[in-house]
């Protein structure tokens, strides 16, 4: 590797831009086409060094959409997001005040000699939302906020006894009830009194009196006060006094200001509360007429509409049973009966099935023949009638509900019944708000014949198309247009990102890495902010081939509107609809860092020196399979799937083989996958599932295998101590090594001394981290390397302990790559390590923190582990969602042979992926759609990829004929 300088990195020149017209080039050596610093058109960085760059120098032109590519582990990321986008940043924040910075996230300034041309950053990346349960995508990208608004400005509330509107009486209102008297009408304007319990009708009499009120209706009779009247046929509750009477005439201006001002004077005296009596003629009744200002409908007083009784984060609108939850902890009878496939008298009832509480069963059991329980046939095939009873009791068997009353009781004071108690309580819906998270009283307020939770139960698509039809009078308009506007703006955003399956109510806790990152990118474009550096990670992940051309026009309409927009991407059409591409390598880790090509796509399909053009040229490419594995009868089962948008779909999922679950986003595959079928053969298998497990019917196969393990992406550690060495136990035998040389006894120094995590050899100083956090208030937090140990980790006696001149501290400090010749006399250590490269992880360095590991990389440490692991004795379900996640094409030929070495071992490989190079060389296909949501759920097809290929009805089929 020769000596990176600024001038000199690898084979590659520092850019030069000519004043002339630039030309077109294969590599960085070349000048940048539409590229023209001294007019501030392009960003501008010299000597980035951050993680393993090499001192690199590059350019890259504004308002464009911008590419860059490269190995998984290259620098990609560290150039876009730790350098670009922290630097932008970090400008930003240093700009505000020093009171204003110490409550902002503090950042370190990149390694980098100077950027130039930079504007203010924003990343949209992969991670998932907030774990907040009180955070939805609705509350996430504000629709929700201004839901609440529209309902409160022109909502309208119906009473739910009679089904009518519930309005407020203005005087104004009253005034226009007017217009529809016939004139010449005598008409009286009247109020209630309001009783008082220490006043008596004398009393209440002498106060209207002293008030200036001296006639009063008296049922229809009207009374005058000044005269002689019966007190005893005064009834109060009847009684309503009068205001003012008059002729009624049209068009008296002056007649109309007297009524107004009768009208506000039985409004103030009434308590809110007034009444028209119409009079039609001397021998009829009067027509009576009542009006109040207290918005309240058949005896009920409502809440006058406003934004915080349609917020569940406040304690006016939130649910008052399960507070603005949703949820609240109660018996799950899926957790009491967790196998409805078996039998009563084959322990279906959980709690029933210990040795402590078996004789519940047995009373049970001696009480199924008197009271009609059938106890030998499948919990889920009994009657509603049965299933109550076994929960209400019946003769001596106390039934399951009192029995958990019993539980409660001896919990208050006992630990052992509360742990009983909480292996059967779980979250489920609130009976009070149904999952509205809100009082009822706010679910009587609807606009358009819709409450608000009728409405964020629907999904994007479904509330797009309803905002988009909706008509408003001319009052409505001019109170909700603007806000009609802001919400339509944000649902078509959200719609055209393909997120068009998820509801508004839906927990930002529960949405993938992709869908987290695309409502970002949404909610930054309902923004419409222009003059900004986007930068996302990988924005194609979870979107189906169908769905990214919608994500490209959303991406080129961010920069269309005076944006850059820098995506890190593998993805071939990502790539090619780019208007500037850069490749990072040449390889990955220390061996990458570099440069290799910067330019226009047609420029690096010409190039011989990256592997991406290469790929893109067609130079490269992963061979489709020549032969397909067969399918062997094999087969675990999932019936009656039918969580979520299942339609109740029976699937066989082929073992010994490589399968691929696939379909549009939405369409139900993690449905399917993690939630049901993950769940139930870990609960068949291990006994044991404590997560909730998806609706399904039954479950056939689960002995065909020993085991099943879903490899995800989340870390492999939350600890900054762990690290691939330790995953992996390869360090327990490094340490063993290292306590066993010579040098190591004569000192007495065993293994466990060579562990940085616990006291003995490691330094005290900085307890085994390298590093010391010095706090800075209104700065980034300062890690200095430690005096001590000079960031070595260990004390100088263990230091001092070599193997081939190389102490346990230089150990951590090589790739694994290199490790693989260091130990090459110790094939234990060894065999580990090149199952690590053998899955494209060279790179990685052996003492490598687990928290700065992406996702892809997570997860094939995890796919390395079981690959050491894994006993030729077992049979074990491997179970990936979206393993190409991070994935140069490179890569994924490499993880690919790991899926293939795992098949030879005896293992089946099913993996729920959108990467069409992934699925063209799958052995078995299981197709979901045919859309999302609702419109999802189906088996569209199965089989082999030419299979798929040749159904009209799979999406998946027509991208794949592609690449096939």
């Amino acid at each position: 590797m020769p000596k990176v300088t600024k001038n000199n990195i690898g084979n590659v020149k520092e850019t030069k831009v000519s004043k002339g017209k630039p030309k077109a080039g294969k590599a960085l050596s070349e000048s940048l086409p539409d590229v023209n610093t001294r007019n501030g058109k392009s960003i501008v960085i010299k000597g980035a060094r951050v993680n393993n760059l090499k001192n690199i120098d590059v350019e890259i032109p504004h308002n464009k959409l911008v590419v860059v590519t490269g190995l998984s582990g290259s620098g990609k990321t560290s150039l876009v997001f730790d350098t670009i986008y922290a630097e932008g940043q970090r400008r930003y924040i240093e700009s505000l005040s020093s009171y204003a910075r110490q409550f902002l996230e503090r950042i370190n300034k990149p390694d980098v000699d100077s950027i130039t041309g930079l504007a203010p950053s924003m990343a949209i990346e992969v991670k998932t939302s907030s774990r907040n349960p009180r955070s939805t995508v609705g509350t996430a990208t504000e629709i929700y906020d201004y839901l609440r608004l529209l309902f409160a400005r022109a909502g309208k509330t119906y009473s739910p006894v009679s089904g009518k509107e519930v309005k407020r009486d203005t005087v104004e209102d009253i005034l226009k009830f007017f217009t529809k008297i016939k004139p010449d009408t005598r008409v009286y304007i009247v109020f209630p009194i309001h009783l008082h319990e220490s006043k008596s009708a004398k009393d209440e009499i002498e106060t209207l009196k002293q008030k200036g009120y001296f006639r009063i209706f008296n049922g229809e009779e009207l009374v005058d006060l000044n005269t002689k009247y019966d007190i005893k046929k005064i009834k109060l509750e009847k009684v309503k006094v009068l205001v003012d009477r008059f002729i009624y005439k049209k068009e008296d201006e002056e007649l109309t200001q007297r009524i107004s001002q009768s009208l506000e004077q039985a409004y103030s005296e009434g308590e809110g509360y007034l009444n028209i009596f119409i009079e039609i003629s001397k021998d009829e009744p009067m027509e009576v007429h009542s009006f109040n200002l207290h918005f309240e409908s058949d005896g009920i007083r409502f809440e006058q509409p406003e934004p915080l009784l349609f917020s569940f984060n406040n304690p006016i609108g939130a649910c008052p049973r399960c507070q603005g939850f949703g949820e609240t902890i109660d018996l799950d009878p899926d957790l009491i009966v967790p196998d409805k496939t078996k039998s009563i008298f084959q322990n279906a009832i959980h709690p029933f099935s210990t040795p402590k509480h078996s004789r519940h069963l047995s009373d049970l059991i001696a009480a199924s023949k008197k009271y009609d329980i059938r106890i030998h046939i499948p919990f889920k095939d009994l009657s509603k009638e049965e299933v109550h009873m076994v929960y209400k009791g019946a003769g001596d068997y106390i039934g399951i509900n009192k029995f958990f009353r019993m539980v409660e009781r001896e919990a208050a004071y006992k630990i052992h019944y509360r742990v009983l108690l909480s292996r059967y309580r779980a979250y489920t819906t609130c009976a009070e708000c149904e999952g509205s998270r809100l009082r009822k009283e706010a679910l009587y307020v609807k606009f358009q014949k819709k409450n608000i939770f009728e409405l964020v139960k629907s999904n994007i698509e479904e509330l797009y198309k309803f905002f988009k039809e909706v008509k408003l009078s001319e009052h409505d308009r001019q109170v909700a247009q603007r806000i009609l506007d802001e919400i339509k703006n944000r649902l078509k955003y959200l719609f055209e990102v393909g997120l068009g399956y998820i509801t508004m109510n839906r927990l930002t806790s529960t949405l993938s890495g992709g869908e987290s990152q695309r409502i970002n990118l949404a909610t930054s474009l309902g923004s419409s902010l222009v003059g900004s550096i986007y930068v996302l990670d990988e924005p194609s992940i979870g979107l189906h081939p169908r769905d990214n051309d919608r994500l490209i026009k959303i991406l080129k309409s961010l920069r269309d509107i005076g944006n850059s927009v820098i995506v890190v991407e593998h993805d071939p059409e990502m790539i090619t609809s780019s208007d500037y591409v850069i490749d990072i390598g040449p390889k990955a880790g220390e061996y990458g860092g570099e440069v290799i090509f910067s330019g226009t796509l047609n420029e690096i399909k010409k190039s011989t020196t990256s592997l991406t053009g290469k790929y893109l040229s067609g130079k490269l490419k992963i061979d489709t399979p020549a032969k397909r594995r067969k399918l062997n009868n094999h087969f675990i089962t999932i019936r009656g799937a039918s969580e979520n948008n299942l339609k109740n779909i029976d699937v066989d999922f082929p073992l010994g083989m490589f399968v691929c679950v696939t379909g549009v986003s939405g369409s139900g595959k993690s449905t399917l996958i993690s939630d049901i079928l993950y769940g139930a053969l870990k609960k068949r298998i291990d006994g044991i599932y404590n997560e909730k497990i998806g609706l399904y019917s039954e479950l056939k196969g689960a002995n065909l295998i020993n085991a099943v393990e879903l490899v995800d992406q989340t870390p492999i550690g939350r600890s900054p101590r762990s690290n691939p060495v330790t995953y992996l136990k390869i360090f327990d035998q490094i340490r063993d090594l290292y306590g066993s040389l010579p040098s190591a006894k004569a000192k007495g120094v065993s293994p466990g001394n060579f562990s940085f995590n616990i006291p003995g050899g490691r330094c005290e100083t900085c307890e085994g981290s390298g590093v010391i956090k010095i706090a800075m208030q209104f700065m980034a937090d300062i890690y200095l390397e430690c005096d001590i140990c000079k960031g070595k980790r260990y004390k100088n006696e263990i230091l001092d302990i070599k193997y081939n001149n190389k102490s346990i501290s230089d150990v951590l400090a090589l790739s694994v790559t290199e490790a693989l010749a260091f130990f090459k006399d110790f094939p234990k250590i060894t065999a580990k390590l090149k199952v690590l490269d053998d899955v494209g992880l060279g790179y990685l360095r052996l003492g490598q923190s687990a928290t700065t590991l992406s996702g892809g990389e997570a997860q094939r440490i995890k796919l390395a582990f079981h690959l050491s692991f894994q006993n030729s004795d077992e049979k074990t379900l491997f179970i990936f969602d979206e393993p190409t996640t991070g994935l140069h094409l490179y890569d994924i030929a490499k993880l690919l042979k790991s899926f293939n070495d795992l098949i030879e071992k005896g293992n089946s490989i099913l993996v729920v992926e959108h990467n069409l190079e992934v699925i063209k060389c799958a052995d078995h296909i299981i197709d979901l759609g045919p859309e999302s949501g609702d419109k999802g759920g189906y088996v569209v097809a199965k089989g082999t990829p030419e299979e798929i290929v040749k159904n009209k009805d799979s999406y998946t089929g027509k991208f794949l004929s592609k690449v096939l």
